[in-house]
């Protein structure tokens, strides 16, 4: 018991941080605002190094890929199931939001520029992807087109050979760089985060409060029925009624590991033991676990969903309509996939929603919270995930017998 604790003291710290800081404004009322700014502090401290951040270690990631060429059918197999169970995922947290409505309790007002400039979508498209000029890539308001630029050199930087891996290996070392920097910085969010709240709860009130109840209640059943449901589908879609089976025989490894530890990593042993056991062959279950405990994270996309729609409902938007509906979608793949392996307990992913949205800075430790109170059921799901992927991606290489192969390799 005391070492599941230890494994979630951060998440438990920073909760406590929370509802303290919250505590202190239901006491103070508007006088808890004189401490606002060392939240903001913390804030500008994450915003100072995200750019950095998001550059080198997705370029260095895709970088270092080269060495998988030989797997490229699998790789490519691995990529399709993710972005589609991600998807998946993604729609069904959405049709949660749209019936129940998190954050629509409380109305913090959202101030917008006067002038707005009308565009052409194919001027959107362009201004999303691209900038007109490098050093414009220097700003969080053009987030899109920094990860552009970022997987261009990545790959660049792979197909340049041997010439290209002097380069590689300063992407890689850049990218530790700010993994520590990062974690630096994530020793002052417990006070940042209890300082903001208080001035926060202090400002709105008790209704901010009860938004994340309804928050909660709304993305542990979600998540659960996900998992039981969702995963079964997958099981049998990859093996049938024999697939079902042996996943469930076992997956409770996996799932007790990955609550017990908070970590997609420290569960990639138990889930390599699990996929050996159904019968996944090595080089496919070599390659999914490690690359998917950070780059597919199915509860990562239920919770950006909840975070996105919980933001709109704060500052009392309207998050209604096929375009936003998409735009949430490709947000919530870009939060679980591509965002997933860059460290900071998910910071950067929100930074991207907050300001893809144009939403203000405020709105950060706002969905933050949510990430802390949700992560042990998105861990279990993220960390299990990878394991009903990899029985897809099996039955795709190796066709629907895969299993009886494996059955056959073993004897």
């Amino acid at each position: 018991m005391l070492e599941k604790l230890k494994a979630y003291r951060f998440p438990l710290i920073l909760l406590a941080s929370i509802i303290i800081g919250a505590i202190i404004g239901l006491i103070f009322g508007e006088d808890a605002t004189v401490i606002k700014p060392f939240g903001d502090l913390f804030i500008n401290l994450l915003f100072m190094i995200v750019i950095p951040l998001v550059f080198f270690s997705i370029s260095s990631a895709i970088a270092g890929m080269d060495s998988m060429k030989r797997l490229g059918k699998i790789m490519g197999s691995m990529i399709t199931v993710f972005v589609v169970t991600g998807v998946i995922a993604s729609v069904v947290m959405l049709i949660a939001t749209v019936i129940f409505q998190p954050g629509s309790g409380v109305d913090i007002p959202l101030s917008t520029p006067e002038n707005i400039e009308e565009q052409s979508l194919g001027d959107q498209l362009v201004n999303t992807f691209t900038v007109p000029d490098f050093v414009d890539l220097f700003s969080r308001d053009n987030m899109m087109a920094l990860i552009v630029m970022s997987i261009l050199v990545g790959v660049a930087t792979g197909l340049a050979g041997e010439k290209g891996r002097p380069f590689g290996r300063l992407l890689t070392s850049a990218s530790d760089v700010f993994m520590k920097l990062i974690k630096l910085i994530m020793y002052y969010a417990p006070i940042g985060l209890g300082a903001y709240f208080a001035s926060l709860v202090g400002e709105f009130g008790t209704a901010l409060i009860g938004d994340y109840a309804r928050a909660v209640i709304v993305y542990y059943p979600v998540a659960v029925l996900y998992f039981a449901i969702g995963f079964t589908l997958y099981a049998f879609l990859a093996g049938g009624k024999k697939g079902v089976s042996r996943f469930w025989k076992n997956i409770l490894g996996p799932a007790a590991t990955s609550l017990g530890t908070g970590s997609s990593v420290a569960t990639i042993p138990v889930n390599l033991q699990a996929a050996e056991r159904i019968g996944v062959p090595k080089d496919i279950r070599e390659t999914i676990m490690p690359l998917g405990a950070t780059i597919h994270m199915d509860g990562s996309c239920l919770s950006a969903m909840l975070k996105i729609a919980f933001i709109f409902g704060v500052f009392n938007q309207d998050f209604t309509g096929i375009d936003t509906f998409l735009t949430a979608i490709g947000i919530c793949l870009l939060s679980g996939i591509v965002m997933s392996g860059i460290p900071g307990g998910g910071f950067t992913g929100e930074l991207m929603i907050i300001t893809l949205y144009g939403f203000p800075i405020e709105a950060l430790p706002i969905i933050t919270a949510i990430g802390v109170v949700v992560d042990p059921p998105a861990t279990m799901v993220n960390s299990t995930g990878d394991t009903v992927s990899s029985m897809v991606v099996a039955r795709h290489i190796e066709g629907k017998d895969w299993m009886e192969k494996a059955d056959a390799a073993r004897t």
